[in-house]
């Protein structure tokens, strides 16, 4: 088999367990946490500059991918190469709004999200590792849409990809779709990626409480059996989450007008 068509099945082969990686990553890191030096001070029992920052930063690279996500969603028309789950489809070529920036934006979305998780568990090496091991994943199942895209859209695709970068956004070369946003959309396709997001903030959050406390316990009043603000925030989340389910599946209320789901 030539090493052309072998990238293509095995693209292939990746895009339907795509949805695996998100859980692997947040194994990893929460394996990670347990060998990651405290870096909180214990007289004081309060985060310090850099464990601050870096937590911003989590956060805000993570809610930058879900940006991206929603974005990329709530503009994009149903039976096209970005709405997909299940096998490659493309009943048009998506290439305004976002497409028009960026060729594979949920990919750049979910890496942003990730990457924030990853940021958060102040691990650099697994930070750099996860980061090499999505992009060889990913790179795969980009290859096997691009083949598919090309087939069937030849030269228009081809035009098209020769002015836009697969992964790193041109701002500059931005077109506005036709297709106006669909927050309904969104919140009907994104609740259980925000959640699972969250959980594992949450969970980071934890068990760093918990190596803080076997760390600090003998000599100072760390308690790592309160109840933290980041469980608050998971209960209300969880909560978001549940009425969106359930909104989705027992009404019409987020059902788009234009039925693109």
């Amino acid at each position: 088999m030539a090493l052309v068509d072998s990238f293509e099945k095995n693209g292939n082969i990746m895009f339907k367990h795509r949805g695996q990686i998100p859980v692997l990553i947040f194994i990893a890191g929460l394996i990670a946490v347990f060998y990651t030096k405290p870096v909180l001070y214990c007289s004081s029992v309060e985060e310090n500059a850099a464990t601050i920052t870096l937590t911003v930063v989590a956060i805000l690279v993570s809610v930058a991918g879900m940006v991206v996500r929603a974005y990329t969603i709530g503009t994009t028309p149903h039976g096209t190469s970005g709405r997909n789950t299940d096998k490659q489809l493309a009943k048009q070529l998506n290439t305004k709004g976002i497409y028009s920036i960026v060729r594979h934006p949920l990919y750049l979305g979910n890496y942003l999200m990730w990457a924030g998780l990853l940021i958060y568990t102040m691990n650099l090496p697994l930070f750099i590792i996860v980061s090499l091991v999505y992009w060889l994943y990913y790179e795969r199942i980009m290859f096997a849409e691009e083949r598919f895209l090309e087939r069937e859209f030849g030269d228009t695709y081809r035009e098209w990809s020769l002015k836009v970068p697969a992964f790193l956004p041109a701002f500059r070369q931005f077109e506005k779709g036709d297709i106006p946003f669909s927050m309904r959309s969104v919140l009907r396709r994104e609740y259980s990626g925000f959640f699972a997001l969250v959980l594992g903030f949450v969970a980071i959050d934890y068990i760093r409480a918990y190596v803080l406390w076997k760390e600090y316990s003998t000599t100072c009043c760390y308690n790592y059996f309160q109840v933290r603000p980041s469980f608050i925030i998971l209960i209300v989340a969880f909560i978001i989450t549940i009425t969106l389910r359930t909104l989705k599946h027992h009404s019409k209320i987020l059902s788009s007008e234009e039925n693109r789901d």
